[in-house]
């Protein structure tokens, strides 16, 4: 939706004008004589007021026609950890030990409310959640490889078995010496916004925009058909995905090598088998994949299964549409699913 309100645009504007840091994500400019948009920070030749328009959100200005700026790249870095994020994410790589505190953040010229406010918002959890779960995350990976829990426990940073089991069993609904079914999730930027990414230690099971509106029940049923806790982390799984689709959008990559963990019906996966093989720059329909699984009549069984697909991009559902030609539904909205199918297709 394109912002109307005359004097809030214009508050905007200077803010391009002075590529003010602190408007980074607040707004998206879309420059009508070039047709691309931008973030508050461009370095890029300022445009005149009456040749720009705003709006408040990725979605919207993608919607309107406009393609992402290669100089300030919009899409990633509205939405990457600004610096103050990072020096925190920082005291806790340098010392995983540690657990960095209030006190701790303003002694190093970080303010704790700007960190908390942050992960609340793209994360959904406090600081303090974060490093709880990062510690538990690489513990797990600790005990599956043999460690003994007390050793464990005092490298995690905590200074008796007890304390760290009451954690590790809240967070992971198992104890120490019992192997947890866990999923991490992990947020990264791309050029089209953020995303999640989910895995359990045996592949990827969700892959999704960070503003899809079925994101929530995504995670719920999720945790139900694995009966498994998700908690902030990475593992191999997450780290491979970032580094391909990373090189999808380069557009140096056509086909993934994720290992994927899809829970499903034995229709379901049919269907995103077919979806999978549907070729990188090219556009298929229901029907089509409904003749291919020897189902002809289940076009709309079909269109099911393909919006209950959690895996965007890797397992192609945007390379879906009308048999007509027209752009059917596509859960991280049509205008990122227009942009997915042209950017294949100027890449193959």
């Amino acid at each position: 939706m394109k912002i109307i309100d005359n004097d809030q645009c214009n508050i905007w504007y200077q803010a391009l004008i002075e590529r003010a840091p602190e408007y980074t994500g607040v707004f998206f400019v879309g420059v009508k004589t070039t047709g691309v948009f931008c973030i508050s920070v461009c370095r890029a030749r300022k445009p005149k007021r009456e040749n720009v328009e705003f709006y408040p959100d990725v979605k919207s200005v993608l919607a309107a026609g406009y393609r992402p700026c290669k100089v300030c790249r919009p899409a990633e870095n509205a939405h990457s950890a600004p610096l103050f994020i990072g020096q925190a994410l920082e005291l806790v790589r340098r010392d995983p030990q540690l657990r960095i505190s209030d006190p701790e953040l303003r002694r190093h010229g970080i303010s704790p409310e700007r960190v908390r406010r942050w992960f609340r918002q793209h994360h959904g959890i406090t600081f303090q959640q974060f490093q709880r779960m990062q510690r538990v995350n690489s513990a797990c990976q600790a005990l599956n490889k043999g460690r003994a829990a007390t050793d464990v426990a005092l490298d995690s940073g905590y200074e008796s078995l007890s304390g760290f089991g009451y954690t590790y069993k809240r967070l992971t609904g198992a104890a120490p010496t019992q192997k947890p079914q866990m999923i991490v999730i992990h947020r990264f930027t791309t050029t089209l916004g953020p995303m999640f990414v989910c895995a359990t230690e045996r592949g990827v099971c969700l892959l999704e925009f960070t503003d899809r509106r079925m994101l929530e029940t995504e995670f719920r049923d999720l945790q139900r058909l694995l009966n498994a806790r998700m908690i902030t982390g990475e593992n191999s799984h997450t780290q491979q995905t970032v580094a391909e689709i990373d090189e999808y959008f380069a557009g140096t990559r056509q086909h993934f090598d994720l290992i994927l963990d899809t829970p499903g019906s034995a229709f379901q996966q049919s269907v995103w088998q077919e979806l999978r093989a549907v070729p990188y720059g090219h556009t298929s329909h229901y029907q089509a994949i409904s003749r291919l699984i020897n189902k002809p009549n289940a076009v709309r069984a079909v269109a099911a299964a393909n919006g209950a697909n959690r895996i965007a991009i890797v397992i192609p559902c945007h390379r879906i549409i009308g048999k007509d030609g027209g752009m059917t539904g596509y859960g991280g909205g049509i205008s990122r699913k227009e942009w997915l199918i042209e950017h294949e297709r100027n890449n193959r």
